[in-house]
């Protein structure tokens, strides 16, 4: 007669009581959901590979914080989440150029690259002026393409919680990336200057 397989919330607890098979046989279970977990939300490998150590290093040391307040692959996917957000953010205050995609001796277009990587500071600074609880599901969301339910699970809050902080968040973005979309229309903006003149008249 067969052993029963343990599930993950007693390996959980078999780890945190000191198997040292247990936490093994867990990321065995789920290493392959998370790393494409970690792939989706970073899209690098290197990048997703580091974020994935990173977050099962966490996951190993918090175990026995674990209350099975939720099922266990939700608590792997928060931590790798937010490994991954550490990674965007770090990465985010060190950015980096590209490299051109052109082939050797190919005439490059530095126009070109230049005005999309200054559009990606653009926006990537705009990011950076939301406050956290707004930036995170926006990136989950709209620039990683998680649904809010997904992205409430991963962040432990309600679903309305991640719309009305979208909400929030985009409001806020379309004041600051407006030109992007629309490039003529600072120009259409009134100053206050330009405000004043026209009620002197």
């Amino acid at each position: 007669m067969t052993a029963a397989v343990p599930t993950d919330a007693e390996l959980i607890a078999a780890h945190a009581a000191g198997d040292p098979a247990a936490f093994s046989e867990l990321v065995r279970r789920h290493r392959d959901r998370m790393w494409a977990v970690a792939l989706r939300t970073l899209r690098d490998p290197e990048e997703a590979a580091d974020a994935l150590q990173d977050a099962f290093i966490s996951a190993f040391r918090a175990a026995g914080n674990f209350r099975a307040e939720s099922q266990v692959t939700t608590w792997l996917h928060r931590i790798v989440v937010n490994a991954c957000l550490d990674r965007m953010r770090r990465r985010q205050a060190r950015p980096t150029v590209p490299l051109p995609e052109t082939g050797f001796n190919e005439p490059a277009t530095p126009r070109d690259s230049m005005a999309d990587r200054e559009t990606r500071l653009v926006i990537t600074a705009a990011l950076d002026q939301l406050p956290e609880d707004q930036r995170t599901p926006i990136v989950l969301v709209d620039v990683e393409g998680y649904s809010v339910s997904e992205t409430a699970k991963l962040l432990g809050i309600a679903e309305g919680t991640v719309k009305s902080r979208c909400a929030r968040g985009r409001a806020k973005l379309a004041k600051v990336l407006g030109h992007l979309r629309n490039p003529d229309a600072i120009a259409n903006v009134p100053t206050s200057e330009s405000k004043r003149r026209r009620e002197a008249r």
